[in-house]
């Protein structure tokens, strides 16, 4: 007899877990109150990048797996997943190059200090207006090639695979994870931040983060600080995301004052003049005070439940691998 799976939550855990299940004959449905762009995924900047989640000595294994798939799949121009170069800088100091970084070709960037050796193309000008009181925007940095995830793309692919594998989507809230009817064997919790409520997690917090969406800039490089106030600009083939924010908050309504900041500064630390703003988004990252919780449990009628939730900003980064252990834990 067919096995059967039922998932809550459409992001890109629940799909990733979707896909790998129905690729290998298992009878899915995915329940979820919010698919495609009305996720917290849709609005993840979606670099690839061990963000904002714990511990270490699972994270990194995990997102060095997801890594070679991603990398894989940016092959295929239609899945939305391409190759990108990442600078990562910090604004005081020396930024530190981790060992799993190196053995992905990590390397220093000498010459961080001046907003116009920034990379961008030509074509694009600089705002000289600031030229008279320009602060040194970063300190160091260092360039690391990384997959990048378009989720108005990947999101999409990912669902037309699963449907094409059998799989459905029901729209529909979860209360209660023994409101899945009965005849799934197995229940895969991905409900991100809803599984606070959903099975009673106290050690989320919801790290609220807002990007905006910008026209296309033509940058050459993705550009990140991590130091405050966080800022990145990540281009796409047919826009550019500004960020950002990471505050405790669970308020997923945009902030103008938020928008702001971004776009300022996203501008000085480019030397551009502001762009035109095409949207907002807000999203709440699942982080998880005592770690990604990816585990399997038992309900009160002896189904088995897995959960897989708590990825905080690393959820495009985590996502094929935590797919995999889903999988080997329900086997």
């Amino acid at each position: 007899m067919q096995n059967r799976a039922a998932i809550i939550g459409a992001g890109v855990s629940g799909l990733t877990c979707g896909v790998v299940f129905a690729e290998r004959q298992w009878k899915v449905s995915i329940f979820a109150d919010e698919t495609g762009q009305q996720t917290t995924s849709a609005a993840a900047a979606a670099v690839w990048f061990p963000y904002d989640a714990e511990p270490a000595e699972k994270i990194i294994p995990w997102a060095l797996t997801t890594h070679e798939r991603l990398r894989n799949l940016s092959r295929d121009q239609q899945t939305g997943v391409s190759m990108i170069e990442i600078r990562q800088f910090t604004r005081t100091g020396e930024i530190p190059i981790a060992d799993w970084a190196r053995k992905l070709g990590a390397h220093s960037i000498s010459e961080v200090g001046a907003i116009d050796r920034l990379p961008l193309r030509p074509g694009v000008a600089r705002d000289r207006s600031r030229d008279t009181n320009v602060r040194p925007a970063f300190t160091s940095g260092y360039a690391l090639t990384v997959p990048l995830t378009d989720t108005t793309i990947y999101l999409d692919y990912l669902t037309d695979r699963f449907c094409k594998a059998g799989g459905m989507i029901q729209s529909t809230h979860i209360n209660k994870v023994e409101e899945i009817p009965s005849h799934f064997d197995v229940i895969i919790n991905c409900a991100g931040f809803g599984a606070r409520k959903l099975v009673h997690d106290p050690d989320l917090e919801p790290h609220r983060g807002q990007v905006v969406i910008v026209s296309r800039l033509d940058l050459t490089h993705a550009i990140v600080c991590d130091d405050g106030p966080l800022m990145y600009a990540i281009p796409r083939a047919r826009d550019c995301v500004f960020g950002g924010t990471n505050s405790i908050s669970s308020s997923r309504e945009p902030s103008q004052s938020d928008s702001d900041a971004i776009v300022s500064e996203c501008s000085q630390v480019l030397g551009i003049k502001p762009p035109r703003l095409t949207a907002v988004k807000v999203g709440l990252r699942p982080y998880r005070k005592s770690g990604v919780r990816l585990e399997p449990g038992k309900l009160p009628d002896g189904r088995t439940i897995i959960h897989n939730y708590g990825h905080g900003g690393a959820g495009f980064t985590l996502s094929w691998a935590c797919a995999e252990e889903v999988y080997a834990l329900a086997s």
